[in-house]
């Protein structure tokens, strides 16, 4: 179940939309298609990624996805999971994701923050996100 901050029905075709979105992410990591991916962003976004790399504009988030994830050497099952959408205003929402690697004899986690914004035709694209990974107590 998804929380929101705000219950509201006025909100179930976007909650439904945002969750596409972030399966979406899922599949382009899983299937490591950095164009799928890509194609998921404002032109103007901002990344950083788990590491705290820092990736101003979709140019620069282009450039690191296409040398990193088709070279990803996980082998492995990643799955997103939207576990807190925030509404900021209804064009914009902080959506927190579960991410979870599984691989045999191993498993780590990430928190991912994506803020994303629903665009004129009606896409939500991801804006500023943050990609951090969970230390194991």
């Amino acid at each position: 179940m998804i929380h929101m901050a705000t219950e509201s029905t006025s909100h179930a075709a976007d909650i439904e939309a945002i969750s596409q979105l972030v399966a979406t992410v899922e599949r382009s990591q899983q299937n490591k298609d950095p164009e799928e991916f890509l194609g998921l962003f404002h032109p103007d976004a901002i990344w950083t990624t788990a590491h705290g790399k820092a990736l101003i504009g979709l140019d620069a988030i282009s450039e690191f996805t296409r040398n990193v994830l088709p070279a990803a050497s996980w082998d492995g099952k990643v799955t997103y999971e939207v576990v807190h959408v925030l509404f900021v205003r209804p064009d914009v929402a902080a959506v927190k994701v579960r991410q979870r690697y599984l691989a045999p004899g191993e498993e780590s986690e990430g928190a991912p923050l994506y803020v994303i914004s629903k665009q004129a035709d009606g896409r939500w694209l991801l804006t500023a996100c943050q990609n951090t990974g969970v230390v194991a107590d």
